[in-house]
């Protein structure tokens, strides 16, 4: 059982109706642009009337027999969103303007903003492609056998932070990872000049929301997704042995910092009543020492989501140094690594394995 459970579709969802939006929004190739403007140091979108399909969500009417298609909500989200899929139909790009309120003590956007971020445009690109309008990507196939998918691992590198009232346009795709998940990949940059500012990727395998057990994607389910994914391997890390790749080692007791007794808030938790999987990466943060963050900034983490968490559960964090530190800083290294664990209060049991690396905070201008 891994990071977050996520539920099936509540709404009834007929078969026709999903693959004849999929198949429109496939064979739809060209978009009308957008066009950004600069007024009263903010952004204005002029129309944004692109040539898909929109996506429907199916309602049941329940004193009728029949299916209700409710597309005025939907139309209009495509329209004030500043996002769609890639010319190719493969990718899906998306800008987002850093909000006051996404910001932390660096005056920048936080790397739960930022993981916020890759999770919202993930969502939105699955549904642009005709998949469950309840967030979380299910095909057809899936809701049928009450199949979700669930994060097995995220790996986050940000080279320089956004600031407040800064655009970032993120691209994403995903694609099939063996017989057991699949992967998806974002690519993170400036709006202003098109400077790549970070990029990630993660694992997701599959799982029974009834029985909470892991299932391999049959071929109906591949065969559902694949035709929106790149025909051939695209990975945000091509580089060889990249950070991305690496098993994260086991922290033991005694760790060198800790923050115990921290309990999920009702704001943790998603829509299925499971804490989010972003809500793990400030508890991570959480028992970093102060000394780091009084000099440094996160430049990777890596996750390993082992168990779900329950609201009721209590969760202990753990951090140690990768390397013998002096003042919480690697010896002889530009970056410091520590390694993170995630552990139930009550039983031990390991809920989130962590790795992460700090570098020093860009002198002051």
């Amino acid at each position: 059982m891994l990071s977050r459970g996520v539920p099936t579709a509540t709404a009834t969802v007929y078969n026709d109706v999903i693959k004849e939006t999929a198949r429109s929004v496939t064979n739809s190739r060209s978009f009308d642009s957008v066009s950004i403007r600069r007024r009263n140091n903010g952004f204005v979108s002029n129309s944004l009337c692109r040539r898909v399909a929109p996506v429907m969500a199916v309602k049941v009417d329940e004193q009728r027999t029949g299916v209700a298609l409710d597309v005025t909500e939907k139309r209009l989200a495509d329209q004030l969103r500043m996002g769609s899929l890639t010319e190719d139909g493969l990718s899906y790009k998306e800008r987002f303007i850093i909000r006051c309120y996404e910001v932390g003590i660096n005056k920048t956007a936080t790397v739960e903003t930022i993981a916020n971020l890759l999770q919202e445009v993930g969502g939105n690109h699955a549904q642009s492609v005709g998949f469950s309008t309840d967030g979380f990507a299910t095909t057809t196939t899936m809701r049928k056998l009450n199949l979700i998918w669930v994060t097995s691992r995220m790996h986050i590198e940000i080279y320089r932070y956004p600031a407040w009232s800064d655009v970032v346009e993120i691209e994403t795709w995903c694609q099939g990872e063996g017989r057991i998940g699949t992967r998806r990949d974002w690519i993170i940059k400036d709006h202003a000049n098109g400077e790549v500012i970070g990029r990630a990727t993660s694992k997701w395998v599959m799982m029974n929301s009834e029985t909470r057990r892991l299932q391999k994607v049959n071929d109906d389910i591949r065969d559902e997704y694949l035709i929106f994914c790149p025909k051939t391997l695209r990975l945000a890390f091509p580089e060889e042995n990249n950070n991305s790749l690496k098993k994260i080692a086991k922290l033991e007791d005694p760790a060198e910092c800790s923050t115990l007794g921290l309990v999920p808030r009702r704001a943790d938790l998603d829509m299925n009543k499971h804490v989010n999987n972003v809500t793990y990466i400030g508890w991570v943060l959480e028992s970093i020492p102060q000394e780091v963050i009084d000099t440094h900034e996160l430049q990777t983490i890596t996750l390993d989501y082992r168990r779900e968490c329950q609201h009721d559960d209590v969760v202990d964090s753990l951090t140690s140094s990768e390397s013998p530190a002096v003042n919480g800083c690697p010896s002889g290294e530009n970056l410091s690594k520590f390694l993170h664990l995630l552990r139930s209060s009550g039983e031990g049991l390991e809920l989130n394995r962590g790795r992460t690396e700090w570098r020093k905070k860009p002198a002051k201008k």
